[in-house]
């Protein structure tokens, strides 16, 4: 039986399993990620894939920190992937572990440490009556590895994109001239678009962490407008895959936006900005999504990461607990770690996941 809480953070969900998973080897939360990936990926089909789950949802499992400064450990699950880091999971984290009491609320502010597979993550909680009512975290560093660079997507011709950094490495591109206006109703065309700009970047613009190389490739495309809030300072829709990584195979790019404007993307976003001069420290920046939601960003501090220029990001937003639930299988369960079927889920592999 495994015990969980369901949350989501500006709209993008966000599951948190709080029980029924013992720790798992590693001497760091990457490796303990490693552990899960290549030993128990089970628990992330279960939770993610139907009848559990459904192409958005994300899961969070909460462990014993390896780092002696850090109050909890984490590591995220998606569709495809164990990102390093993930601002949205990361909110609905904090929330869960502050308004479930599994860790020790002051008012107004609580402040913990964090432990992710990317580093250690300082978090400041604004709470009231013991509701978590808006979580800051200062994130690892966000870079730029490259600006204005020319991408040959089949299909759409010569793309102008940056690659960035912010927790997992983006491929950002511009929506005016792939003619997106950035709305709910363009949904199922940017999905299409963006999955092939990050087949084309993975395949001609090659990247990887200078700090932790296992950290390596494009697995995440953002589409980047002009606001429609005049508080905002920009909007934006990522897209995160659902289908195979098989990027031999353009039937396999599946995916769903995101529905919150996207943490790591937003520091993604920052570094980009502050790369070619329009973004300066200290300033506020203000990121609308596709649900019309927005997280602040700010610039506190640059630092460098190899051979990178790089800056040090902080991301606000809130989160919102929707549900509590204990998930189990039962013995006769054709589908012990779930399926797909293309209905929802595009051109993934259909049946029980492998």
């Amino acid at each position: 039986m495994i015990t969980a809480v369901d949350a989501h953070a500006c709209g993008e969900p966000g599951r948190v399993i709080t029980g029924g998973v013992l720790d798992v080897p590693g001497k760091t939360m990457f490796e303990k990620k490693n552990y899960l990936e290549t030993h128990a990926d089970y628990i992330r089909l279960r939770m993610l894939r139907e009848p559990r789950g459904y192409p958005a949802a994300n899961c969070n499992l909460i462990l014993p920190p390896t780092d002696p400064e850090a109050d909890a450990g984490f590591v995220i699950m998606e569709q495809v992937e164990y990102p390093p880091m993930s601002g949205t999971n990361t909110i609905c984290v904090v929330t869960v572990l502050i308004e479930t009491g599994m860790v020790r609320a002051e008012e107004p502010v609580t402040t913990l440490k964090l432990e992710t597979p990317a580093g250690l993550i300082y978090i400041e909680a604004e709470v009231r009556s013991g509701k978590v009512k808006k979580v800051t975290f200062r994130n690892v560093p966000a870079f730029a590895t490259h600006l204005d660079a020319k991408l040959e997507v089949p299909g759409l011709g010569t793309v102008t994109v940056d690659v960035a950094y912010g927790g997992m490495f983006y491929v950002i591109a511009e929506a005016a001239p792939l003619g997106f206006r950035l709305t709910p109703d363009e949904a199922r065309d940017i999905v299409r678009v963006a999955e092939m700009i990050k087949a084309a970047a993975r395949a001609q613009l090659p990247v990887s962490h200078p700090e932790n190389p296992e950290i390596t490739g494009v697995t995440i495309a953002q589409i980047s407008g002009p606001p429609s809030r005049p508080e905002a300072h920009a909007k934006n829709t990522v897209v995160v895959s659902t289908g195979t990584l098989d990027w031999s195979r353009p039937s396999s790019w599946t995916g769903v936006l995101d529905r919150s404007p996207c943490g790591t993307g937003t520091c993604a976003k920052m570094a980009v900005l502050h790369a070619k001069g329009k973004l300066p420290l200290d300033q506020d920046f203000v990121h609308q999504g596709i649900l019309d939601t927005t997280f602040t960003g700010r610039l506190i501090a640059e630092t460098r990461v190899g051979p990178y220029p790089a800056v040090v990001p902080t991301l606000s937003g809130q989160a919102w607990i929707t549900g509590f639930a204990q998930y189990v299988v039962d013995p006769d369960d054709p589908f012990p770690n779930g399926f797909t079927v293309g209905d929802l889920w595009g051109q993934a592999p259909y049946g029980p996941p492998k």
